[in-house]
C-alpha cells in the first residue's frame, strides 16, 4: 500500500511538471505573437520614403496611373506624346527613303534604269565596238569634273511632259572605249497609258566620223548638214 502511495504521488508529480512545461509553451507562444504584432504595428505606423517626383525624363512606368498627381500624369501623357511622335518621324523618314530609293533605282522612269540600258545597248553593238575599240572596255560616265572618280560625274538629264500628255526624257553622256572617245545623246517617250519607253532615238557621235544611230523612230537617219563659218557667223549647206 505504502508503494502504491508513492507511485500515486510520482504520477501526480510528472503531470504536474507536465502541465508547467505546456504552460510555459503557452505563454511563449503568446509573447511571441504579441511581439510580432507590436513589431507590425510599429513598422506600418512609421513613415514611408517619400517617393520621387515623376518628370518627362524619369519616367520609367512603374508607378500606376491612380497613384500619379495630376501634374505627373502631365509628364506621363507628354512623354509617351514625344515619343509616339519619334515612332512616326522615323517610319516617315524610313518610307521616305524608300521611295527615293525606288524612284532614283529601281523604277523604269529613273535616270539610273534609262542610263544603264542606254550603256548596254552601246556595248553590245558592233558599230560602237569598231568606232571606239573593244566592247568590254567601253565605259561610260558623265560630264567631266574635277573628280577622277567616273561614278561621281554628273550625267546631264531632262524630262518634261508634252500638251498631248506623252512624258519624254533625254539625256547625254561620254562613252570610251579603248582607241576613242564619243558623246552618246538618247531621247526616249512614252505615251499616256503606256508602261514601257520607248527610243526615239539614240546616237554615238565620235569625232571625225559619221554619227551611229542605234535606235531611231525615223526610217532613214536625218541628214547630216555640214556648216561653215564666214563673217563671224555659221552657215549650213
Amino acid at each position: 500500500m505504502h508503494a502504491k502511495l508513492l507511485l500515486s504521488a510520482g504520477q501526480r508529480s510528472s503531470a504536474l511538471q507536465t502541465g508547467l512545461v505546456v504552460l510555459c509553451l503557452r505563454r511563449h507562444a503568446a509573447i511571441q505573437s504579441s511581439r510580432c504584432y507590436a513589431t507590425q504595428n510599429n513598422l506600418s505606423s512609421l513613415p514611408r520614403a517619400p517617393r520621387k517626383q515623376i518628370t518627362v525624363v524619369n519616367d520609367d512606368g512603374v508607378v500606376e496611373w491612380k497613384a500619379l498627381s495630376i501634374k505627373e500624369k502631365v509628364a506621363r501623357t507628354t512623354q509617351q506624346t514625344l515619343n509616339l511622335g519619334v515612332i512616326l518621324t522615323g517610319l516617315v523618314m524610313t518610307g521616305g527613303c524608300a521611295y527615293f530609293l525606288y524612284k532614283e533605282v529601281f523604277s523604269m522612269d529613273s535616270k539610273t534604269v534609262q542610263f544603264n540600258r542606254a550603256v548596254d545597248r552601246i556595248r553590245s553593238d558592233s558599230r560602237v565596238k569598231e568606232a571606239l575599240g573593244s566592247g568590254h572596255k567601253i565605259r561610260a560616265f558623265g560630264e567631266p569634273t574635277w573628280n577622277r572618280w567616273a561614278r561621281a560625274r554628273p550625267i546631264a538629264s531632262q524630262a518634261y511632259k508634252d500638251p498631248n500628255g506623252t512624258e519624254h526624257f533625254m539625256m547625254h553622256f561620254n562613252a570610251e572605249g579603248s582607241s576613242r572617245r564619243g558623246v552618246v545623246n538618247l531621247h526616249t517617250f512614252k505615251g499616256p497609258g503606256q508602261s514601257d519607253w520607248q527610243y526615239k532615238y539614240l546616237t554615238l557621235d565620235v569625232k571625225g566620223q559619221p554619227r551611229i544611230y542605234l535606235e531611231s523612230t525615223d526610217a532613214t537617219p536625218p541628214k547630216q548638214h555640214s556648216s561653215f563659218n564666214f563673217l563671224g557667223m555659221q552657215w549650213r549647206k
